[in-house]
């Protein structure tokens, strides 16, 4: 059933992972299985000076590319190994490139905070310009994202993955609430709750997203006093800061199980803190899922010590060793929409088969 029609295209298709992590390689290696294609060879190394090194070692001129890129903890590195490759294909005459990046570095960067910068603008233009034609990614932080490429952007959804894990491994299900952390993750949560018909929880106060809406730069009020500017009796009025309220939950979690959601994990504090408001309103058992399982620094420790009974994620990130030092954690695979994603580009088929039920809001 996944085999390839050929005679769409003039070229073949070659996927290639630029990862010199072999434990970014594994999502790359079960896509081409998925494909029946073999990975394309191609050597990508550090110099012993740190500078990165790409060798293809296969004719890739008129193919159809596929660059599969996970990333690992050394981020950075990571981007400059895929640009450097779609470069590197680019100046080989590929058809066409199209990275398949299942988590979208500096996603979280995506808004203009005082006198910094929009980062994933910059990423998105610095892979337009190495010469990627196509993009392929999953569950963008925000998906305005795609508007800061100059090339078709596919944001493909873990959710239905996510939502069968609830309806097949969580027996009890229909007792559960749908949270969101704080009001920021409150779409998503909605969304979840539609699907599966349950109710649904927000948590906001103290313990907020720091993420939130931290104070956007371009209204940073002038130090002095600029009376006079405009004419001495006029004032412009300032923003009244915010004040958080005390922690409240809206909605009944008492008796349920709560199943918070979001779409990255990464610093696990908020999910630990939400867990114990949680316990404290009388949810018995408290999941966590999420797209990303980014799981940085002590975060498996600190799930394996919290009320937290589960967190469940996809495999857009390797996170094999966080889940040695972590039981709780449980993985989804992915890879068949990634796949089933490249199968229809590479054929010339309509995506919107990928894309059924998703709303605007989704």
């Amino acid at each position: 059933s996944h085999c390839l029609n050929m005679n769409h295209t003039k070229g073949g298709l070659v996927i290639f992972t630029a990862n010199s992590h072999p434990a970014s390689r594994e999502l790359g290696k079960r896509i081409s299985e998925r494909l029946g294609v073999e990975l394309g060879k191609v050597q990508v190394y550090q110099e012993a000076n740190r500078e990165t090194r790409v060798q293809i070692q296969e004719s890739v001129r008129g193919k159809d590319v596929f660059v599969i890129q996970t990333m690992s903890k050394d981020v950075n590195t990571t981007i400059m190994e895929m640009l450097i490759l779609v470069y590197a294909c680019r100046t080989s005459c590929a058809r066409s490139i199209t990275g398949v990046l299942p988590y979208f570095p500096y996603s979280k960067q995506c808004k203009m905070r005082k006198r910094g910068s929009i980062v994933s603008k910059l990423i998105a233009s610095m892979m337009c310009k190495a010469g990627l034609t196509h993009l392929i990614t999953m569950d963008l932080h925000q998906k305005e994202i795609q508007g800061f490429f100059n090339i078709p952007v596919d944001n493909l959804r873990a959710s239905p993955f996510l939502l069968q894990y609830i309806q097949e491994e969580i027996p009890d299900y229909r007792n559960a609430v749908i949270v969101a952390k704080s009001p920021a993750s409150a779409k998503r949560a909605q969304s979840f709750a539609e699907r599966l018909r349950l109710g649904i929880a927000v948590i906001h106060g103290e313990a907020q997203d720091a993420e939130s809406d931290q104070v956007d730069g371009r209204h940073s009020p002038p130090t002095v006093k600029t009376t006079g500017a405009i004419h001495p009796s006029m004032e412009i009025p300032l923003l009244i800061p915010k004040e958080k309220p005390p922690i409240t939950v809206v909605g009944d979690v008492g008796g349920r199980i709560a199943i918070i959601v979001d779409d990255i994990i990464d610093d696990v504090d908020s999910f630990v803190a939400a867990a114990e408001t949680l316990k404290e309103r009388g949810a018995y058992k408290i999941f966590v899922m999420a797209t990303h399982g980014l799981l940085s620094c002590d975060a498996p420790r600190f799930i394996e010590e919290s009320a937290i009974d589960e967190v469940v994620v996809t495999n857009t990130i390797p996170h094999e060793l966080q889940k040695l030092q972590c039981p709780k954690i449980k993985t989804v695979d992915i890879s068949m929409i990634l796949s089933e994603a490249i199968r229809r580009i590479h054929n010339g088929e309509s995506m919107s088969y990928l894309f059924r039920n998703i709303g605007v809001d989704d």
